[in-house]
Order: C-alpha cells, then sequence, then structure tokens
C-alpha cells in the first residue's frame, strides 16, 4: 500500500509501468510467500517445544509469548528467541522502507502549489498511516508492555486490534476510494433509511 502511494504521488507517469499486474503479482506472492514462511517456522518450532504446565491457553490465537512461558525446554526457548529476533528484523526493514517512502510522499506534496491538489494527495495517504498506526502501536505495546498491567481482557483487545481490525479496513479503506462504490453504498444507505421510516410509520 506504502509502494502503491509512493508511485501515484512520486511518479505518476510511471505508475502503469512501475505497478503492472505482473508487478502485483510479484509483491504479493513475495508479502505471502515471507509471511507463511515466517508462521510455519514459528509453528514448527513450537510443535517441538515440551510443555510442563499444561497446554491451557486464555488467549484470542496461540500467541508465541503465551506458549514459552508454558515450555520447559531452554534450548527450544532460545531457538525461537532467535526466530523472533529474525522477524524483528524483517519488521524492522519494513518499517524503515515505509518511513523513507512517506518521506519522499510528504516532499512531494509539500511542492504541489496548489492547496486543493495536496489536501487531494494527503487525503489519499492518511487512511493507511491510521491503519498502519493502529496495527504498530497495538502490536508494539502488547509485546513489549510490561507483565504486571497484563490481564486477559487487554491481551484479548490487543490481539483483535492489531490481527482483525487492520487487514478488515484495508479493502473498506481502497474500496471508498471507488467513486461508483462510493455511490452506490449512499443509495444503499438512503434506501435501507426510507425503508426503515416507512416501516415505522406503517406500523404505527
Amino acid at each position: 500500500m506504502c509502494y502503491d502511494r509512493y508511485v501515484a504521488i512520486c511518479k505518476p507517469l510511471h505508475y502503469g509501468t512501475l505497478l503492472g499486474s505482473r508487478a502485483c503479482a510479484h509483491m504479493a506472492a513475495a508479502a505471502w510467500a515471507t509471511g507463511f514462511l515466517n508462521a510455519l517456522l514459528h509453528t514448527a518450532n513450537t510443535f517441538s517445544l515440551p510443555l510442563c504446565q499444561g497446554n491451557a491457553l486464555g488467549q484470542f490465537f496461540c500467541e508465541l509469548p503465551h506458549i514459552l512461558k508454558l515450555s520447559c525446554s531452554h534450548s527450544g526457548y532460545l531457538r525461537e528467541i532467535g526466530l523472533i529476533g529474525v522477524s524483528a528484523c524483517l519488521v524492522f526493514g519494513c518499517f524503515v522502507f515505509i518511513v523513507f517512502s512517506y518521506v519522499q510522499i510528504f516532499r512531494a506534496v509539500l511542492r504541489i502549489p496548489s492547496q486543493q491538489g495536496r489536501h487531494k494527495a494527503f487525503s489519499t495517504c492518511l487512511p493507511h498511516l491510521a491503519v498502519l498506526s493502529l496495527f504498530l502501536s497495538t502490536a508494539a505495546f502488547g509485546y513489549l508492555k510490561p507483565p504486571s498491567i497484563s490481564s486477559p481482557s487487554l491481551d484479548l483487545a490487543l490481539s483483535v486490534l492489531y490481527s482483525v481490525v487492520p487487514p478488515a479496513l484495508n479493502p473498506l479503506i481502497y474500496s471508498l476510494r471507488n467513486q461508483e462504490l462510493k455511490d452506490a453504498l449512499r443509495k444503499m444507505m438512503t434506501g435501507c433509511f426510507s425503508g426503515a421510516i416507512k416501516f415505522l410509520f406503517s406500523g404505527s
């Protein structure tokens, strides 16, 4: 999403070349392959951990730190910490790329002479930044918060906020940039509202 905004704003004349169907397919395949490989390594290592404190977790899903608390294998624990370190390096690399891209985007936007053009450019970036900030802040807080303030309800809320909400919002954000979809949504909402009003008056 960040690269899409970078090309659209900083290199609009090359958008069709840089973000054609083949380039999008390659980026999607790389993202899916990286995520699948990362999940596979963590899952394989987790299944090899001997659990000496039962296997019940009061969690929304099997978070790695909580599984490690149940383990009594020192070598498996260190191996998982190493995998988490590799994952953290990948995440940090993505974060640096996103920051660099948005620095270039904001520099390009601030050079736009008209205020309307700057507003339009910013409006295409802010939803992605909002979702990204929600994901990063909740994930960072969820993994780095002190144990003294940890509770099952807080862990559940944080897990939902960074694992469910951002992926659900991304299609909505991109869809609402489509004017035809906006018009169809507005028409549907108007129809539902009118139908509810008629139903209420007919019932009374």
